[in-house]
């Protein structure tokens, strides 16, 4: 028997444009939740294709820097739960962009927790929280394996707004009793990346070169190392941490780490291509100021509270990105 509107849970989610959002949409569609996505703008041009892949989903104006719409945006949702997955979330841009990855990525969470009490004095409801921390910021790693435990040294503006968001979210948990939890996630993938992350560009790179339709691919630095895992197991973990008793602080990760070389060689074998090293150029343009050079983590915690561990393999993960990308270009062609 399907539920009444008043028997469903409902979830506000924030960034429901980016990958994270829509993998989280669709879980909670799956589920029988009732999900409503805060859109920036009027005309956004990412309306028409949320309601094409979501045709369930509810869209709400609102935007993370209007405390006011923020807490209209509850009263129309009615949460029981909201995620906010909204962020400027290409590090580069923080460097040249400080000030508006500052208001969004730090201040969009305060306004976030405010709405949240606001409505919950309004209503007499609880809503739980959870806010996308990032292994961003552990910047110059302080361990060798990063964990919950581990110092903060963010390296980036991008790093250090997520660290201010991040510490709000424990303070409005431990100060006025909110089921807040922070998902600490180490860099997640998928076939919906934006071209602007170095795991797409590898994979749509090398897709167009296996097509004889681009020549080389240009990247930064090629020993930079990382953590990657799948968007789509990653959003099970943001789910799991708000069906717990209390809020709480999870790292989510795969434990593994991998570079740039290591995901060229894993792109570039999808296609039978086991010398790329002319297909690659190094520009100095895609150097940070300051470098994150390995990041890995511990999601011990994770799997033993949460009964959370990811799914796909890093292999796997390569070789779905390419693919997807393989066959995105050759229907762009006919």
């Amino acid at each position: 028997m399907a539920l009444s509107a008043l028997e469903k849970k409902s979830a506000l989610i924030t960034g429901i444009t980016g990958q994270d959002g829509f993998y989280l949409a669709e879980l909670l569609l799956s589920k029988g939740y009732r999900v409503f996505g805060l859109l920036r703008g009027q005309n956004n041009p990412k309306a028409a294709a949320l309601a094409r892949d979501l045709p369930e989903l509810q869209l709400v104006s609102g935007d993370l820097l209007d405390a006011s719409s923020m807490i209209r945006a509850m009263t129309i949702a009615e949460p029981d739960e909201v995620y906010n997955l909204g962020a400027v979330s290409f590090v580069p841009h923080s460097f040249t962009n400080p000030r508006l990855v500052a208001d969004v990525n730090g201040g969009g969470v305060l306004n976030s927790l405010e709405a949240i009490r606001f409505y919950q004095d309004l209503s007499g409801r609880q809503v739980r929280f959870y806010q996308a921390s990032t292994s961003e910021m552990f910047g110059k790693v302080q361990d060798v394996v990063q964990s919950e435990k581990t110092l903060l040294w963010p390296r980036s503006p991008y790093g250090v707004a997520k660290a201010y968001g991040h510490h709000l979210t424990i303070n409005y948990r431990e100060s006025y009793g909110l089921h807040a939890s922070s998902g600490i996630l180490f860099n997640h993938e998928s076939p919906r990346r934006g071209l602007e992350f170095v795991t797409r560009k590898v994979a749509h790179g090398v897709a167009r070169i296996s097509l004889g339709l681009q020549d080389t691919i240009a990247l930064g630095n090629l020993d930079t190392q990382r953590d990657w895992g799948f968007a789509g197991d990653y959003v099970e973990a943001m789910y799991m941490m708000l069906q717990q008793d209390q809020g709480d602080d999870y790292v989510i990760a795969t434990g593994e780490t991998h570079s740039i070389t290591d995901l060229l060689d894993a792109a570039f074998s999808v296609v039978g291509i086991s010398d790329w090293s002319r297909l690659v150029g190094l520009d100095p343009r895609y150097a940070r100021p300051a470098e994150v050079d390995v990041l890995v983590g511990d999601a011990s915690k994770a799997n033993s509270v949460l009964g959370w561990k990811p799914k796909v393999s890093f292999l796997e993960l390569v070789e779905m990105m390419v693919q997807h990308d393989i066959e995105r270009q050759k229907a762009s062609a006919t």
